[in-house]
């Protein structure tokens, strides 16, 4: 009989795993497929299931069911200390402040589109506020409830078991090392030829075929999937059900290619969660650091490897014609592993882009401590560029409106950007001496033993294993940052 509290919260929790599949559907459609004047509706679509999911996680009944829960066996037991966090999580938040923070954040995001698309702060300015002093609110109350810090209670949230004393020194080291990087490499390809434009223009139909048939080659299958359209690209959805999205460019065919590229790892990702514990906490992804190294690992580890480009050059000419040159997997490796200090995080290369997520963690701490007022971002943005980069944004577009995270209450959730390239560098490195014919794989456009790897030693283990303890048993080590700045000293300082 004691495990029957366990089996109800088993039940409870599938329950309410199944409102959150619910929601991530409904921002889906948000995205890609919702008119324009249906955004208030969706708000309070989304926020009456958060409200619901919030009911049923904080109920007395679940308080109870924990205190006498028994399971049996490692599994089982990691699932029940983790429907604990979640429990303490939830209880920390008035179902109130969650369906308001929801609210807030989908008002937020949708006005935010229109700021961008002007290059408008002042507009998106109050409901920004509004958002912000949500999250602190939020923050207060975890920070409160599970003895931490604040902003350390956000981050949690997208990577349990990483702090902001953690992620500290290892972004002071990068900027150390960027200081001295960057200019070599800058110094380094001013001295080789310019690379060669691909030929375009590239017809719409002509890349969305290409990209569903290069996401497929890489593993995506999509009997459960679907690739569409959206102004931010993204993978949502369930892990039966994943979602994908890019936008299209006709003169630029690497926005959309590299962009469903990318998100084509965060699906083989959740495609490869243990279905076992579908819809249990144990049963998800590992958390936003995890997750981003599983993109990283496919877009920039494995798409943009010279073995790798050799097999898409072939492709992308044979899609798009033209002469040879321009699709030789040197020039390609010229045109996407281009350095350059841009303004716009998405384009930015393996080298920059760091200093972009150095910059947010940096700009939202302040901002959910309270040192930084909504009404001073841009400002405050505009100057950490130019002491990180040496640039200044032209407008705000490209500066502070540039990333939909912030306006839709994603407070604590940039680490897990950089922390992810770190430990896709670092999965890379053991995946080529346990596959030691994994480059002559790749140069076939074979992505079989690199995803057979990843599903048995990251995408299986699911969230029974944290972070750290999750590289330590993929590479033998916690995250180790060497591995990733060894990456890229191979790459682009040799």
């Amino acid at each position: 009989m004691h495990n029957a509290a366990y089996d109800r919260l088993k039940a409870r929790f599938a329950r309410i795993a199944a409102l959150g599949e619910a929601a991530a559907m409904l921002h889906w459609d948000a995205s890609t497929m919702m008119p324009p004047g249906g955004g208030e509706s969706r708000g309070e679509q989304l926020a009456a299931l958060a409200g619901l999911a919030h009911e049923l996680l904080t109920a007395p009944v679940v308080e109870e069911d924990l205190e006498i829960a028994r399971p049996e066996g490692e599994w089982e037991q990691a699932n029940l200390a983790l429907m604990e966090r979640a429990h303490a999580r939830a209880t920390a938040l008035p179902t109130e402040l969650v369906e308001a923070t929801t609210r807030a954040n989908s008002a937020c995001e949708k006005i935010w589109r229109e700021a961008k698309a002007r290059a408008d702060f002042a507009l998106v300015r109050p409901a920004l506020a509004e958002v912000v002093r949500l999250q602190r609110e939020q923050a207060q109350a975890l920070g409160a409830a599970l003895s931490m810090d604040p902003y350390d209670a956000l981050m949690e949230g997208y990577q349990r078991g990483i702090t902001a004393a953690d992620v500290e020194p290892v972004f002071a080291a990068y900027e150390a090392f960027l200081a001295e990087a960057l200019p070599r490499a800058e110094a380094i390809q001013a001295a080789r030829p310019p690379a060669t434009p691909l030929p375009g223009p590239f017809p719409v139909e002509v890349q969305r075929s290409l990209c569903r048939r290069l996401s497929e080659r890489i593993g995506l299958d999509y009997e459960h999937a679907r690739l569409d359209e959206s102004l931010h690209p993204f993978c949502g959805g369930t892990p039966a059900d994943v979602r994908l999205t890019t936008f299209y460019d006709e003169h630029d065919l690497s926005k959309a290619l590299l962009g469903v590229v990318h998100e084509t790892g965060h699906a083989l990702y959740e495609r490869g969660l243990p279905a076992a514990w579908a819809r249990q906490p144990v049963g998800d992804a590992a958390g936003m650091a995890a997750h981003e190294s599983q993109s990283l690992i496919v877009e920039m580890q494995t798409c943009r490897s010279d073995a790798f480009l050799g097999f898409l050059g072939g492709e992308l000419r044979a899609a798009f014609g033209g002469p040879a040159a321009p699709y030789a997997a040197e020039n390609l490796a010229r045109l996407w592993r281009h350095v350059e200090r841009g303004f716009i995080r998405v384009d930015a290369d393996e080298i920059t882009y760091p200093a972009h997520v150095i910059l947010r963690f940096r700009l939202e701490r302040a901002l959910i401590g309270g040192t930084l007022e909504v009404a001073d971002l841009p400002g405050a943005w505009n100057e950490a560029m130019r002491k990180m980069l040496g640039i200044t944004p032209p407008d705000d577009a490209r500066g502070c409106l540039q990333d939909i995270h912030w306006h839709d209450g994603a407070f604590g959730y940039f680490p897990s950007y950089t922390l992810g390239a770190m430990a896709a560098a670092q999965l890379m490195k053991a995946a080529r001496v346990a596959e030691p014919g994994l480059d002559s794989a790749l140069a076939e456009g074979d992505m079989a033993p690199l995803l057979s790897w990843l599903r048995t030693n990251v995408h299986a283990k699911g969230s029974f294993l944290g972070f750290q303890d999750l590289l330590r048993a993929a590479t033998g080590k916690p995250l180790d940052p060497q591995d990733f700045t060894d990456h890229l000293r191979a790459r682009y300082l040799a």
